[in-house]
């Protein structure tokens, strides 16, 4: 397994291999040909960036049986996604705002997807050669705002907001999705805690569905969908995905 990081050191922005508590900064092409620069850097000298950058944030709605069950939903036969913009995205460690329109943002803890090659009208049977690897994602709603006009449901605005969709700390290979659990913490108390094995749609046929006629770039996250136990985030609450063989996604909400 490899955990790939992005970070900032002396004003320059870099990525590298993050190996117990130091840096092997690379050079090249994080999802092409890349190369150690022989420089190590410890953790705590680097400011930690994003992993990647997307050219999109593709984030699932109703993808686990747990809560598809609770909320009386019916199986989909394909995706139901969104699309988050860049401006949602923010590393681990960053300070979210949350507006006041948008009331008390949710959390929602997930498994995060990273797309390793440009993909098109892919077959399930190929669709795992696609993925670079997996990260963790809290795709943050504003419930105030999703159902405030009975006329319109207002997906892209209640989950566009800037910060409302943080991602990291690092992009991990090597990984079996069906092994992972995803749990988030508020203020250090556990509120989720579900197996990625209780996914509808398990990763290959969701990259292989997603890719039917829309371009999966190199970077692009989709957010796999969470599952129950989503709720407010308090005003200064900080907030923690931990996957396993991953790592920790931690932002504070003000």
């Amino acid at each position: 397994m490899t955990r790939w990081i992005g970070f900032t050191h002396n004003g320059k922005a870099g990525f590298g291999r993050l190996e117990a508590e130091r840096v092997e900064v690379c050079e090249g092409d994080l999802f092409g040909e890349n190369r150690p620069t022989g420089q190590v850097l410890p953790l705590a000298d680097v400011s930690v960036g994003l992993p990647c950058r997307p050219t999109k944030m593709i984030a699932l709605w109703n993808n686990f049986g747990a809560l598809m069950e609770k909320q009386g939903l019916s199986r989909p036969e394909a995706p139901l996604f969104l699309i988050k913009p860049a401006n949602t995205f923010r590393p681990s460690g960053a300070v979210v705002a949350v507006p006041e329109a948008a009331g008390r943002g949710l959390y929602e803890g997930e498994l995060g997807i990273v797309i390793g090659r440009s993909a098109r009208d892919l077959t399930e049977e190929e669709a795992a050669d696609y993925v670079f690897g997996f990260t963790c994602v809290n795709d943050v709603t504003s419930a105030a705002i999703l159902k405030a006009d009975a006329s319109f449901t207002q997906w892209t605005r209640a989950k566009g907001l800037d910060g409302f969709g943080p991602f990291g700390p690092v992009i991990a290979t090597g990984l079996d999705p069906e092994a992972l659990t995803v749990r988030t913490l508020v203020n250090g108390r556990e509120r989720q805690n579900f197996p990625i094995s209780d996914m509808l749609i398990p990763v290959p046929r969701l990259v292989a569905q997603l890719s039917q006629g829309l371009t999966l770039e190199p970077g692009d996250v989709i957010a796999c969908g969470t599952s129950v136990g989503s709720g407010p985030i308090p005003k200064g609450a900080t907030v923690e995905v931990v996957i396993e063989g991953i790592g920790t996604l931690s932002n504070r909400f003000e």
